[in-house]
């Protein structure tokens, strides 16, 4: 699929993130709030929003409050909470919006209610238990006295309170369990003195595939809703699938003379005459300048060998003699019984498949396969 003659793109199988949110409300029994931030982790903010959405995901999480905002420009009337802080500054367009704030803090819910208030609404707002992340959060000890007031505040409509696990994705990690312990004790509390909210959330995929005691009444889901593991510790289950493929076109295939250095500061030179080729890929893309990256062309793995470029890398075709100009590569995803997945790139990176995929690039067009 290359219908507008683009050199490199991205294909996002938003089939693929309707059956892996059906896959989630499986699993969990519980209704899902789909992790949309940081444009769906280089999915696509919107097309990915709309797709979970179709597929009963019940609620959108994102991370600042001009993703939630766009979301509500494009039409999308579900509840969408933002997850990380928001200025006091759009507490009353987040009131006039029905957008979900984040609260952890006692002047910044005056803010929010005087804001809230001074344009005849409420802010409806999730607050955020810090039981063991240490990133933000109201710590347990606090949080009675935090929830009670904020209930009292006119101006404030409390609908939520949350927490977020940091070492779910390592199978048996005691700190989860004392994390949940916490958060378990706040909610006793609240619960004596009738000041439970009415939604209560903790499980990031994670915890959401592997801790049901956790799941409350609603589930966060973000990695697992693209097909890619939590963590290499904690592979989805079976009957998920991937939605995103990165592919390019062939631009060059030649022959270098023996002794010809290749790329900037020539990093590789030829000992031989050797068929080089060139893609129109490269850092400014998201491709990181590291030894290895590999790519798929003609189903065979290939090693990208001189220094990646800001627009264009050099591969090497000693091995693919019919390799020619306008051959699909493929740099994530599948080519024939060959695959690289984003598990792959982020193990050869040392980093993880998350920061692999967001960190694709916003002018990588995106093409949508099966928007219904």
């Amino acid at each position: 699929m290359n219908p507008a003659g683009y050199t490199t793109w991205l294909e996002i199988d938003l089939a693929a993130v309707r059956h892996n949110i059906t896959r989630l409300r499986e699993i969990t029994a519980t209704p899902i709030m789909a992790i949309v931030k940081a444009n769906a982790y280089g999915h696509g903010l919107i097309e990915v929003s709309r797709a979970a959405l179709a597929a009963r995901a019940s609620w959108l999480g994102v991370a600042r409050f001009e993703e939630a905002l766009m979301l509500r420009q494009a039409g999308i009337a579900e509840p969408i909470l933002v997850l990380g802080y928001t200025h006091p500054s759009h507490a009353a367009e987040a009131a006039r919006s029905s957008i979900r704030l984040c609260l952890f803090d006692a002047l910044i819910a005056d803010a929010y209610a005087e804001a809230a208030r001074s344009a005849g609404g409420n802010v409806i707002v999730h607050v955020k238990v810090d039981s063991g992340m240490g990133r933000l959060g109201v710590s347990p000890g606090e949080s009675y006295d935090f929830i009670r007031r904020v209930k009292e505040t006119p101006g404030l409509n409390l609908e939520g309170l949350f927490t977020h696990f940091a070492r779910s994705d390592e199978p048996d990690s005691q700190a989860t369990a004392a994390q949940l312990t916490a958060f378990n004790q706040v909610l006793t509390e609240l619960d004596t003195a009738d000041l439970r909210p009415p939604w209560v959330h903790a499980c990031n995929s994670a915890a959401a595939i592997t801790l049901p005691a956790a799941h409350f009444n609603l589930v966060r889901c973000g990695i697992a809703i693209y097909g890619l593991d939590p963590s290499p510790e904690c592979p989805l289950p079976p009957n998920f699938w991937p939605a995103l493929s990165w592919k390019a076109i062939l631009t060059s295939a030649r022959n270098l003379p023996s002794g010809h250095g290749v790329g900037y500061g020539h990093w590789y030179v030829t000992t031989e005459e050797e068929y080089v080729g060139t893609i129109p890929v490269g850092y400014a893309d998201g491709l990181r300048r590291v030894v290895p990256n590999e790519v798929l062309i003609h189903e065979c793995k290939l090693p990208v060998f001189a220094r990646v470029c800001m627009d264009q890398t050099i591969l090497s075709l000693q091995n693919l003699p019919n390799a020619r100009p306008g051959d699909e590569v493929v740099l994530i995803g599948q080519q024939g019984d060959q695959q690289i997945r984003a598990e792959d790139v982020a193990a050869r990176w040392k980093t993880n498949n998350y920061e692999v995929v967001s960190g694709l690039a916003a002018r990588l067009p995106r093409l949508y396969l099966n928007p219904s």
